[in-house]
């Protein structure tokens, strides 16, 4: 049984490696990436072909996903309570921002992107739905630090915080201070720390029980989404979060 919950585990961290790349990659790339033995992964990919997850190009020999993945996602998305409340919100804040928005989940080991509606933009939000944020270098991630399960953090402290872009947050105390501040205003943003030139302004989203569940956020370039945003940004992604909250039962106006 042990052995089958590891093989399902790395299963899993090579499709989300592979989601992360956001293109074909080789059998080479992934092990380097996931610190794992090469026919480890060759094994595992050779599965995913034969169930159709995944595809080879003969030429180049890369692997790639495909849409069975996709339509498996969207299915799960379209059941969703959380996402289908949200679709009306971020339409409607995209038109307000004209910036891309996205949709992000709560999970035990960061933001998952469940949803996004983009906008047409010189700087190009890669993003993708399915996507998992990390909690010290993404405005959803802070704000899951600052209103979350304080288990949250554990995992912040267990290792050392990675830096995406020289920009990123890889000083605890430093981390600390800021999510202490994000707790006090009810907004986070995270200007080019998990990528160069983007910025993000996220507000968060509360249950009946006033916990949190997910994050609603507008993603542009540093010139579009200032540091600090702007009190105009600020207050339409802060209430198009509200507006969710309510929809699912939160009452309490203390936090956001």
């Amino acid at each position: 049984m042990a052995n089958s919950n590891q093989s399902t585990l790395a299963t899993f961290q090579i499709i989300e490696a592979m989601a992360s790349i956001g293109e074909s990659a080789r059998i080479t790339e992934l092990a380097r990436m996931l610190d794992m033995p090469r026919a480890r992964v060759y094994r595992y990919l050779q599965t995913l072909v034969s169930i159709g997850y995944a595809q080879q190009d003969p030429e180049t020999e890369r692997y790639k996903l495909t849409l069975k993945l996709f339509h498996l996602g969207q299915a799960v998305a379209e059941s969703t309570e959380l996402t289908a409340l949200a679709r009306p919100q971020m339409a409607r804040l995209r038109t307000e921002t004209e910036c891309t928005v996205t949709f992000s989940l709560l999970e035990a080991q960061g933001m998952r992107v469940a949803e996004i509606v983009r906008v047409d933009s010189p700087v190009q939000i890669v993003t993708r739905p399915g996507s998992l944020l990390s909690f010290h270098a993404s405005a959803q991630g802070k704000l899951a630090l600052a209103f979350g399960d304080p288990e949250n953090w554990d995992q912040v402290r267990a290792a050392k915080l990675q830096a995406f872009t020289d920009r990123t947050i890889t000083d605890l105390a430093t981390l600390e201070a800021q999510v202490a501040e994000v707790a006090k205003q009810g907004w986070a943003t995270a200007p080019e720390e998990t990528l160069r030139g983007v910025n993000a302004l996220s507000a968060p989203i509360f249950d009946a029980r006033a916990r949190l569940v997910a994050t609603l956020t507008i993603a542009a370039s540093v010139q579009d989404i200032s540091e600090p945003p702007s009190q105009k940004q600020i207050k339409a992604v802060v209430t198009a979060a509200r507006r969710i909250s309510e929809n699912l039962g939160y009452t309490r106006g203390d936090v956001i």
